[in-house]
């Protein structure tokens, strides 16, 4: 009985971290400016266009008031493996009034296999609110994570997890979630 009360205590002593995950943010960073990438994707460079059509979920970092709404988005790629642009919208009706967000993600891209891959994006955005009482315009901020799934050449998935906040006076923070279908424009 001894002997386990000692092989606990150093075993509780023993640090839990490894060199990979201490040096994890320090190689996310420099992935950034480095052409990593795994293998090329299964999709060839056979379109002019990505076509993204899903809905989209916000939710107020402070108040977690949320809303939910279609999204459409085009993302093109004008230096292969370097720089993918896309450009969205998303309308959210709540409360008798349509907030209508654009944005324009700079995406960094990279092939985590032949048919999977993830993209690190910031941008600008910017909001159209259409309330009855006082309609207003606001410009923001937005980093985001996309990752495509492609199951096949005619089209594939997507999941997108954002971070936003606008130049307003109080400078608001949002959670986003949008989800969806892939599908290349020849």
């Amino acid at each position: 009985m001894e002997l386990r009360r000692t092989t606990r205590r150093s075993a509780s002593r023993r640090p839990i971290h490894s060199p990979l995950i201490c040096c994890a943010p320090l190689l996310s960073i420099l992935g950034l400016f480095v052409p990593i990438t795994l293998p090329s994707a299964a999709l060839a460079e056979d379109h002019a266009a990505v076509l993204e059509i899903g809905g989209a979920a916000e939710w107020d970092a402070e108040t977690w008031q949320s809303q939910f709404g279609p999204s459409l988005a085009v993302e093109v790629t004008p230096i292969e493996r370097w720089l993918e642009l896309e450009l969205g919208v998303n309308a959210f009706r709540v409360s008798g009034k349509t907030d209508w967000e654009t944005d324009l993600l700079f995406k960094k891209p990279f092939d985590l296999s032949p048919t999977i891959e993830f993209m690190v994006g910031l941008g600008p955005t910017w909001t159209h609110s259409s309330s009855p009482a006082e309609p207003s315009n606001s410009a923001g901020a937005e980093f985001a994570l996309d990752f495509m799934f492609w199951p096949t050449r005619r089209w594939g998935w997507f999941i997108e997890p954002s971070y936003s906040v606008t130049f307003d006076h109080d400078h608001p923070k949002s959670l986003g979630f949008t989800a969806g279908f892939l599908v290349p424009v020849p």
